[in-house]
């Protein structure tokens, strides 16, 4: 898959300002004292499951660690990747069968010839992608001929980017400095750069240099960014049931973080490498769906809170400004039988 380029982020942003959901979202270098090594963790049989560095995404360990995956009759061989983008990569050659990635980045590998399918909507970001600043930046205005950090062309680049739009500056009023996620963090912390858009829990980090703070976040610009559980088409062919069962642990272990806060927050933040309070800080800044919200977002709809409609959008835009020969086929990209199966199942019981 080819990686998104400054210029498809400039042309989504310029969709979102005009409608409302769904684009980007990453996760890089983040290492914590369980982490096993996904070459050697395969178990035969097992849906093989990547995650990164997201809160959207850490139930994930939970329902591992809890044995969720179990009770739900699903065998599952949950890969953590230490980059986002690699975890996208892996996935578009089949090295596993579903990962947790953004709708933009799902919407790009189909255009580069990915056959994938959405079928769960883990999360929105309401807060936990920001950009922070050190003293003295008090505007945006401010950031005109700064220093700023981002890795490039993950979705805090596109927040970046959308923020700078909305205040009337370009890209080119800035000083860019693409750095890994984990890098910039550091060097903000370090001064070397005056501002850091980074996601949590990289956010905590930036957040230690003295004087710093947040400048805006993805709270300003609402369901700009969402994330998804994304199966290729050949598994979900091949093996719907396990696809079921994994969504049924997915909706399950909401339910046990709901009964279990405080035990859930010690899990998510081991795996974030955080405290349990700093932790605790990223509730509100990511918004996980309920089967409610799945089932309202898979329907169709005339504007960026549809799935269908934002992601046509994206298909539109790939063709339009040429970062996709032809236009890529989404007609068979969401497959929300699952959920539906699930909410059944809820409603009967």
């Amino acid at each position: 898959m080819k990686m998104r380029s400054l210029l498809s982020y400039i042309i989504l942003f310029l969709v979102t300002l005009t409608f409302t959901i769904g684009c980007t979202n990453p996760a890089v270098y983040i290492k914590t004292t369980n982490e096993t090594d996904s070459a050697s963790s395969s178990v035969a049989g097992a849906v093989r499951l990547g995650f990164s560095a997201w809160p959207g995404w850490f139930p994930w360990q939970v329902a591992q660690d809890e044995g969720i995956f179990k009770t739900n009759n699903v065998q599952v061989d949950l890969k953590w990747f230490d980059g986002y983008l690699e975890s996208i990569s892996t996935l578009t050659a089949g090295q596993i069968d579903a990962n947790s990635q953004t709708l933009g980045d799902t919407v790009n590998s189909i255009a580069g010839g990915a056959d994938q399918v959405v079928v769960l909507v883990n999360d929105n970001s309401t807060g936990n992608d920001k950009v922070i600043v050190r003293e003295g930046i008090n505007s945006v205005a401010d950031l005109k001929g700064k220093k700023v950090a981002a890795e490039e062309g993950t979705v805090d680049h596109f927040l970046l980017l959308l923020g700078l739009k909305k205040a009337g500056l370009s890209p080119q009023d800035i000083q860019f400095v693409p750095l890994e996620t984990g890098k910039a963090a550091a060097a903000f912390v370090g001064g070397q750069v005056d501002a850091v858009a980074v996601f949590a829990p990289f956010t905590t980090q930036a957040l230690k240099r003295p004087g710093s703070k947040e400048l805006f976040s993805s709270k300003n610009f609402p369901g700009a960014i969402s994330d998804h559980l994304v199966f290729t088409r050949k598994f979900v062919n091949e093996h719907p049931e396990q696809v079921q069962a994994l969504v049924n642990a997915w909706f399950a272990t909401l339910d046990y973080m709901k009964a279990n806060r405080d035990k859930a927050y010690k899990t998510m933040s081991k795996r974030a490498g955080v405290s349990m309070n700093e932790y605790k800080d990223y509730a509100d800044g990511t918004r996980l769906f309920s089967i409610e919200d799945n089932l309202k977002a898979f329907q169709a709809g005339s504007n960026m809170t549809s799935l269908q409609f934002a992601a046509q959008e994206m298909s539109n835009f790939l063709k339009d400004v040429g970062l996709a020969k032809t236009k890529p086929d989404i007609s068979k990209l969401f497959d929300d039988r699952f959920v539906k199966a699930y909410a059944e199942k809820v409603k009967k019981s």
